[in-house]
């Protein structure tokens, strides 16, 4: 499964707050984007990949203001409905991470429960698989929201055709939770990319190819050797979301949906 195209196609966006400086709250747009992939899981009509939902919408199901990926996965039925995208019986859903905000989106990196979130996509696809970010709090308890819902952290896992591996959380201080030092992040990524999936979920991936694609750049010595087709990730946003990777490239899903389709 390999991009076919570069530039994504603009479908729809959602409104929602976002925390910015100093207590304060800034409106802003989620892009919900598509790309072309050469071929898709069998029975599977699209991949939707997000992460970085750090904000507060308004549910289109009953007008009150929920996390925003609740509101991302009322509106894939919503627009489903209208032929914009299939059906979200037909996607398999990829979780980057970082999926809470205060409730009032007024504290910039907030920590909190995201199982409502992953909850939410599970009640309307067969497939949910994903990782944890820095500010989620989540555990294994997700995996009991159905057989195709998983919580990936130094694991595989094989859906249909499809083979998704996922490391959770960031480098950083292994006292605090989703964090292990460089050397253990690289060890595990080493580890789940053995032989190479076709998707590799992070939170903090490998830097791009330009100075405007922040990232790891050991992640990316590492990753270029044996790539994935597709790497998703996020944590840090850019502007120009993808990039190539060894014979793969990279898609940053930060604060933003992508749908992939043939």
């Amino acid at each position: 499964m390999h991009l076919l195209d570069d530039p994504l196609k603009r479908l729809a966006t959602i409104p929602y707050r976002a925390a910015g400086p100093g207590g304060t709250t800034r409106t802003l747009q989620l892009a919900v984007e598509s790309l072309r992939v050469d071929a898709l899981p069998t029975g599977c009509t699209g991949l939707l990949a997000t992460g970085d939902l750090q904000g507060i919408a308004v549910s289109p199901d009953h007008g009150k203001p929920v996390l925003l990926g609740v509101a991302l996965a009322a509106y894939l039925r919503l627009w489903a409905g209208s032929g914009l995208l299939p059906a979200p019986g037909d996607l398999t859903v990829l979780l980057t991470g970082d999926l809470y905000s205060a409730p009032n989106a007024d504290l910039r990196g907030a920590s909190g429960d995201v199982h409502e979130v992953w909850a939410a996509f599970a009640a309307g696809s067969p497939a949910v698989l994903g990782i944890a970010g820095n500010h989620d709090l989540v555990t294994g308890g997700v995996n009991g929201l159905g057989p195709g819902v998983a919580l990936l952290d130094g694991a595989r896992r094989d859906h249909g055709d499809l083979t998704v591996a996922g490391v959770s959380g960031v480098i950083g201080d292994p006292s605090r939770p989703f964090r292990r030092t460089e050397e253990a992040f690289l060890t595990t990524v080493e580890a789940v990319t053995s032989p190479p999936p076709d998707v590799l979920l992070l939170h903090e991936g490998p830097r791009g190819t330009g100075p405007d694609q922040p990232g790891r750049p050991a992640l990316r010595d590492l990753l270029e050797r044996r790539p994935p087709a597709l790497t998703l990730c996020g944590h840090v946003h850019w502007n120009r979301p993808v990039a190539p990777l060894g014979g793969g490239h990279i898609v940053n899903v930060d604060a933003r949906a992508v749908l992939f389709t043939t």
